[in-house]
């Protein structure tokens, strides 16, 4: 039977001795009913991995004895997914599979065909909670590197930030319905000779796709509109299959 895990912040985690506080500490004993003795896993979201156990349960913490520590390698490439928020609580379904395809970077876009709209506390209470699910996708699926949920930006914003110009090793994609979107393989044939591959952005419009306007920002940012095949997808389908495909190719 597998052991349950549990998340420790990177600024929490010592070497020599680890707790569990706060929401885990609350997940490991009153939701999966962990007692004193129990063996568990917890892990850092950068990579480390700790076989524990649980010496005390005390207050508002658990003291963990570490027995055996791993670390596993950071993914081959950098994936970002910018994702415009879809409505409903598909964004969770998002960020849920994109961690476990290994996303290192989930990018909410408030695209202007976007039904949700955020001010600022919506927006940071939004990140807050889709960074817990990516957390619980890691606990579940054995992932050691937790992807960082960016704040709900719009395209604009996002694309002022990313440069005018991919850097080498970087590969920018935009879903895209039109003519000229080429698959993943034919835009990787053309880089045969190149750097290899380091990191990877793609970018996933909303329900009735980006505006002309922000697809010709994303084109003029360096992004090539990759085809997602004949079907049109909804907007969590084709996040799913970007990442897939990206990671297939890439890591």
């Amino acid at each position: 039977m597998a052991k349950h895990r549990f998340y420790i912040a990177p600024a929490d985690w010592n070497a020599e001795s680890l707790e569990l506080s706060g929401d885990e500490f609350h997940h490991c004993k009153d939701v999966m009913r962990c007692r004193e003795g129990e063996r568990v896993v917890v892990f850092n979201g950068q990579g480390t991995e700790a076989d524990v156990e649980i010496v005390s349960m005390e207050g508002g913490s658990a003291s963990l004895k570490i027995w055996t520590t791993s670390q596993t390698s950071r993914p081959g490439a950098a994936l970002t997914l910018g994702q415009a928020v879809p409505k409903g609580k598909n964004m969770d379904l998002i960020v849920q599979k994109a961690t476990e395809l290994g996303a290192s970077t989930i990018v909410p876009l408030l695209s202007e065909r976007t039904v949700v709209k955020l001010d600022a506390d919506e927006a940071a209470k939004k990140r807050e909670k889709w960074q817990r699910v990516a957390i619980e996708a890691c606990k579940q699926c054995g992932q050691n590197w937790l992807p960082e949920v960016a704040l709900p930006v719009s395209v604009e914003s996002f694309l002022g930030k990313t440069g005018p110009h991919a850097r080498p090793g970087e590969l920018r994609l935009v879903a895209a319905l039109t003519e000229d979107a080429r698959s993943l393989r034919e835009m990787l044939a053309d880089r045969e000779d190149e750097a290899s591959l380091e990191a990877a952005t793609v970018l996933i419009g909303p329900e009735g796709d980006f505006t002309p306007a922000e697809m010709a920002t994303a084109l003029g940012n360096g992004f090539q509109p990759l085809t997602l095949g004949p079907i049109v997808l909804r907007s969590e389908t084709a996040a799913i299959y970007a990442l897939s495909v990206l990671g297939y190719e890439l890591m």
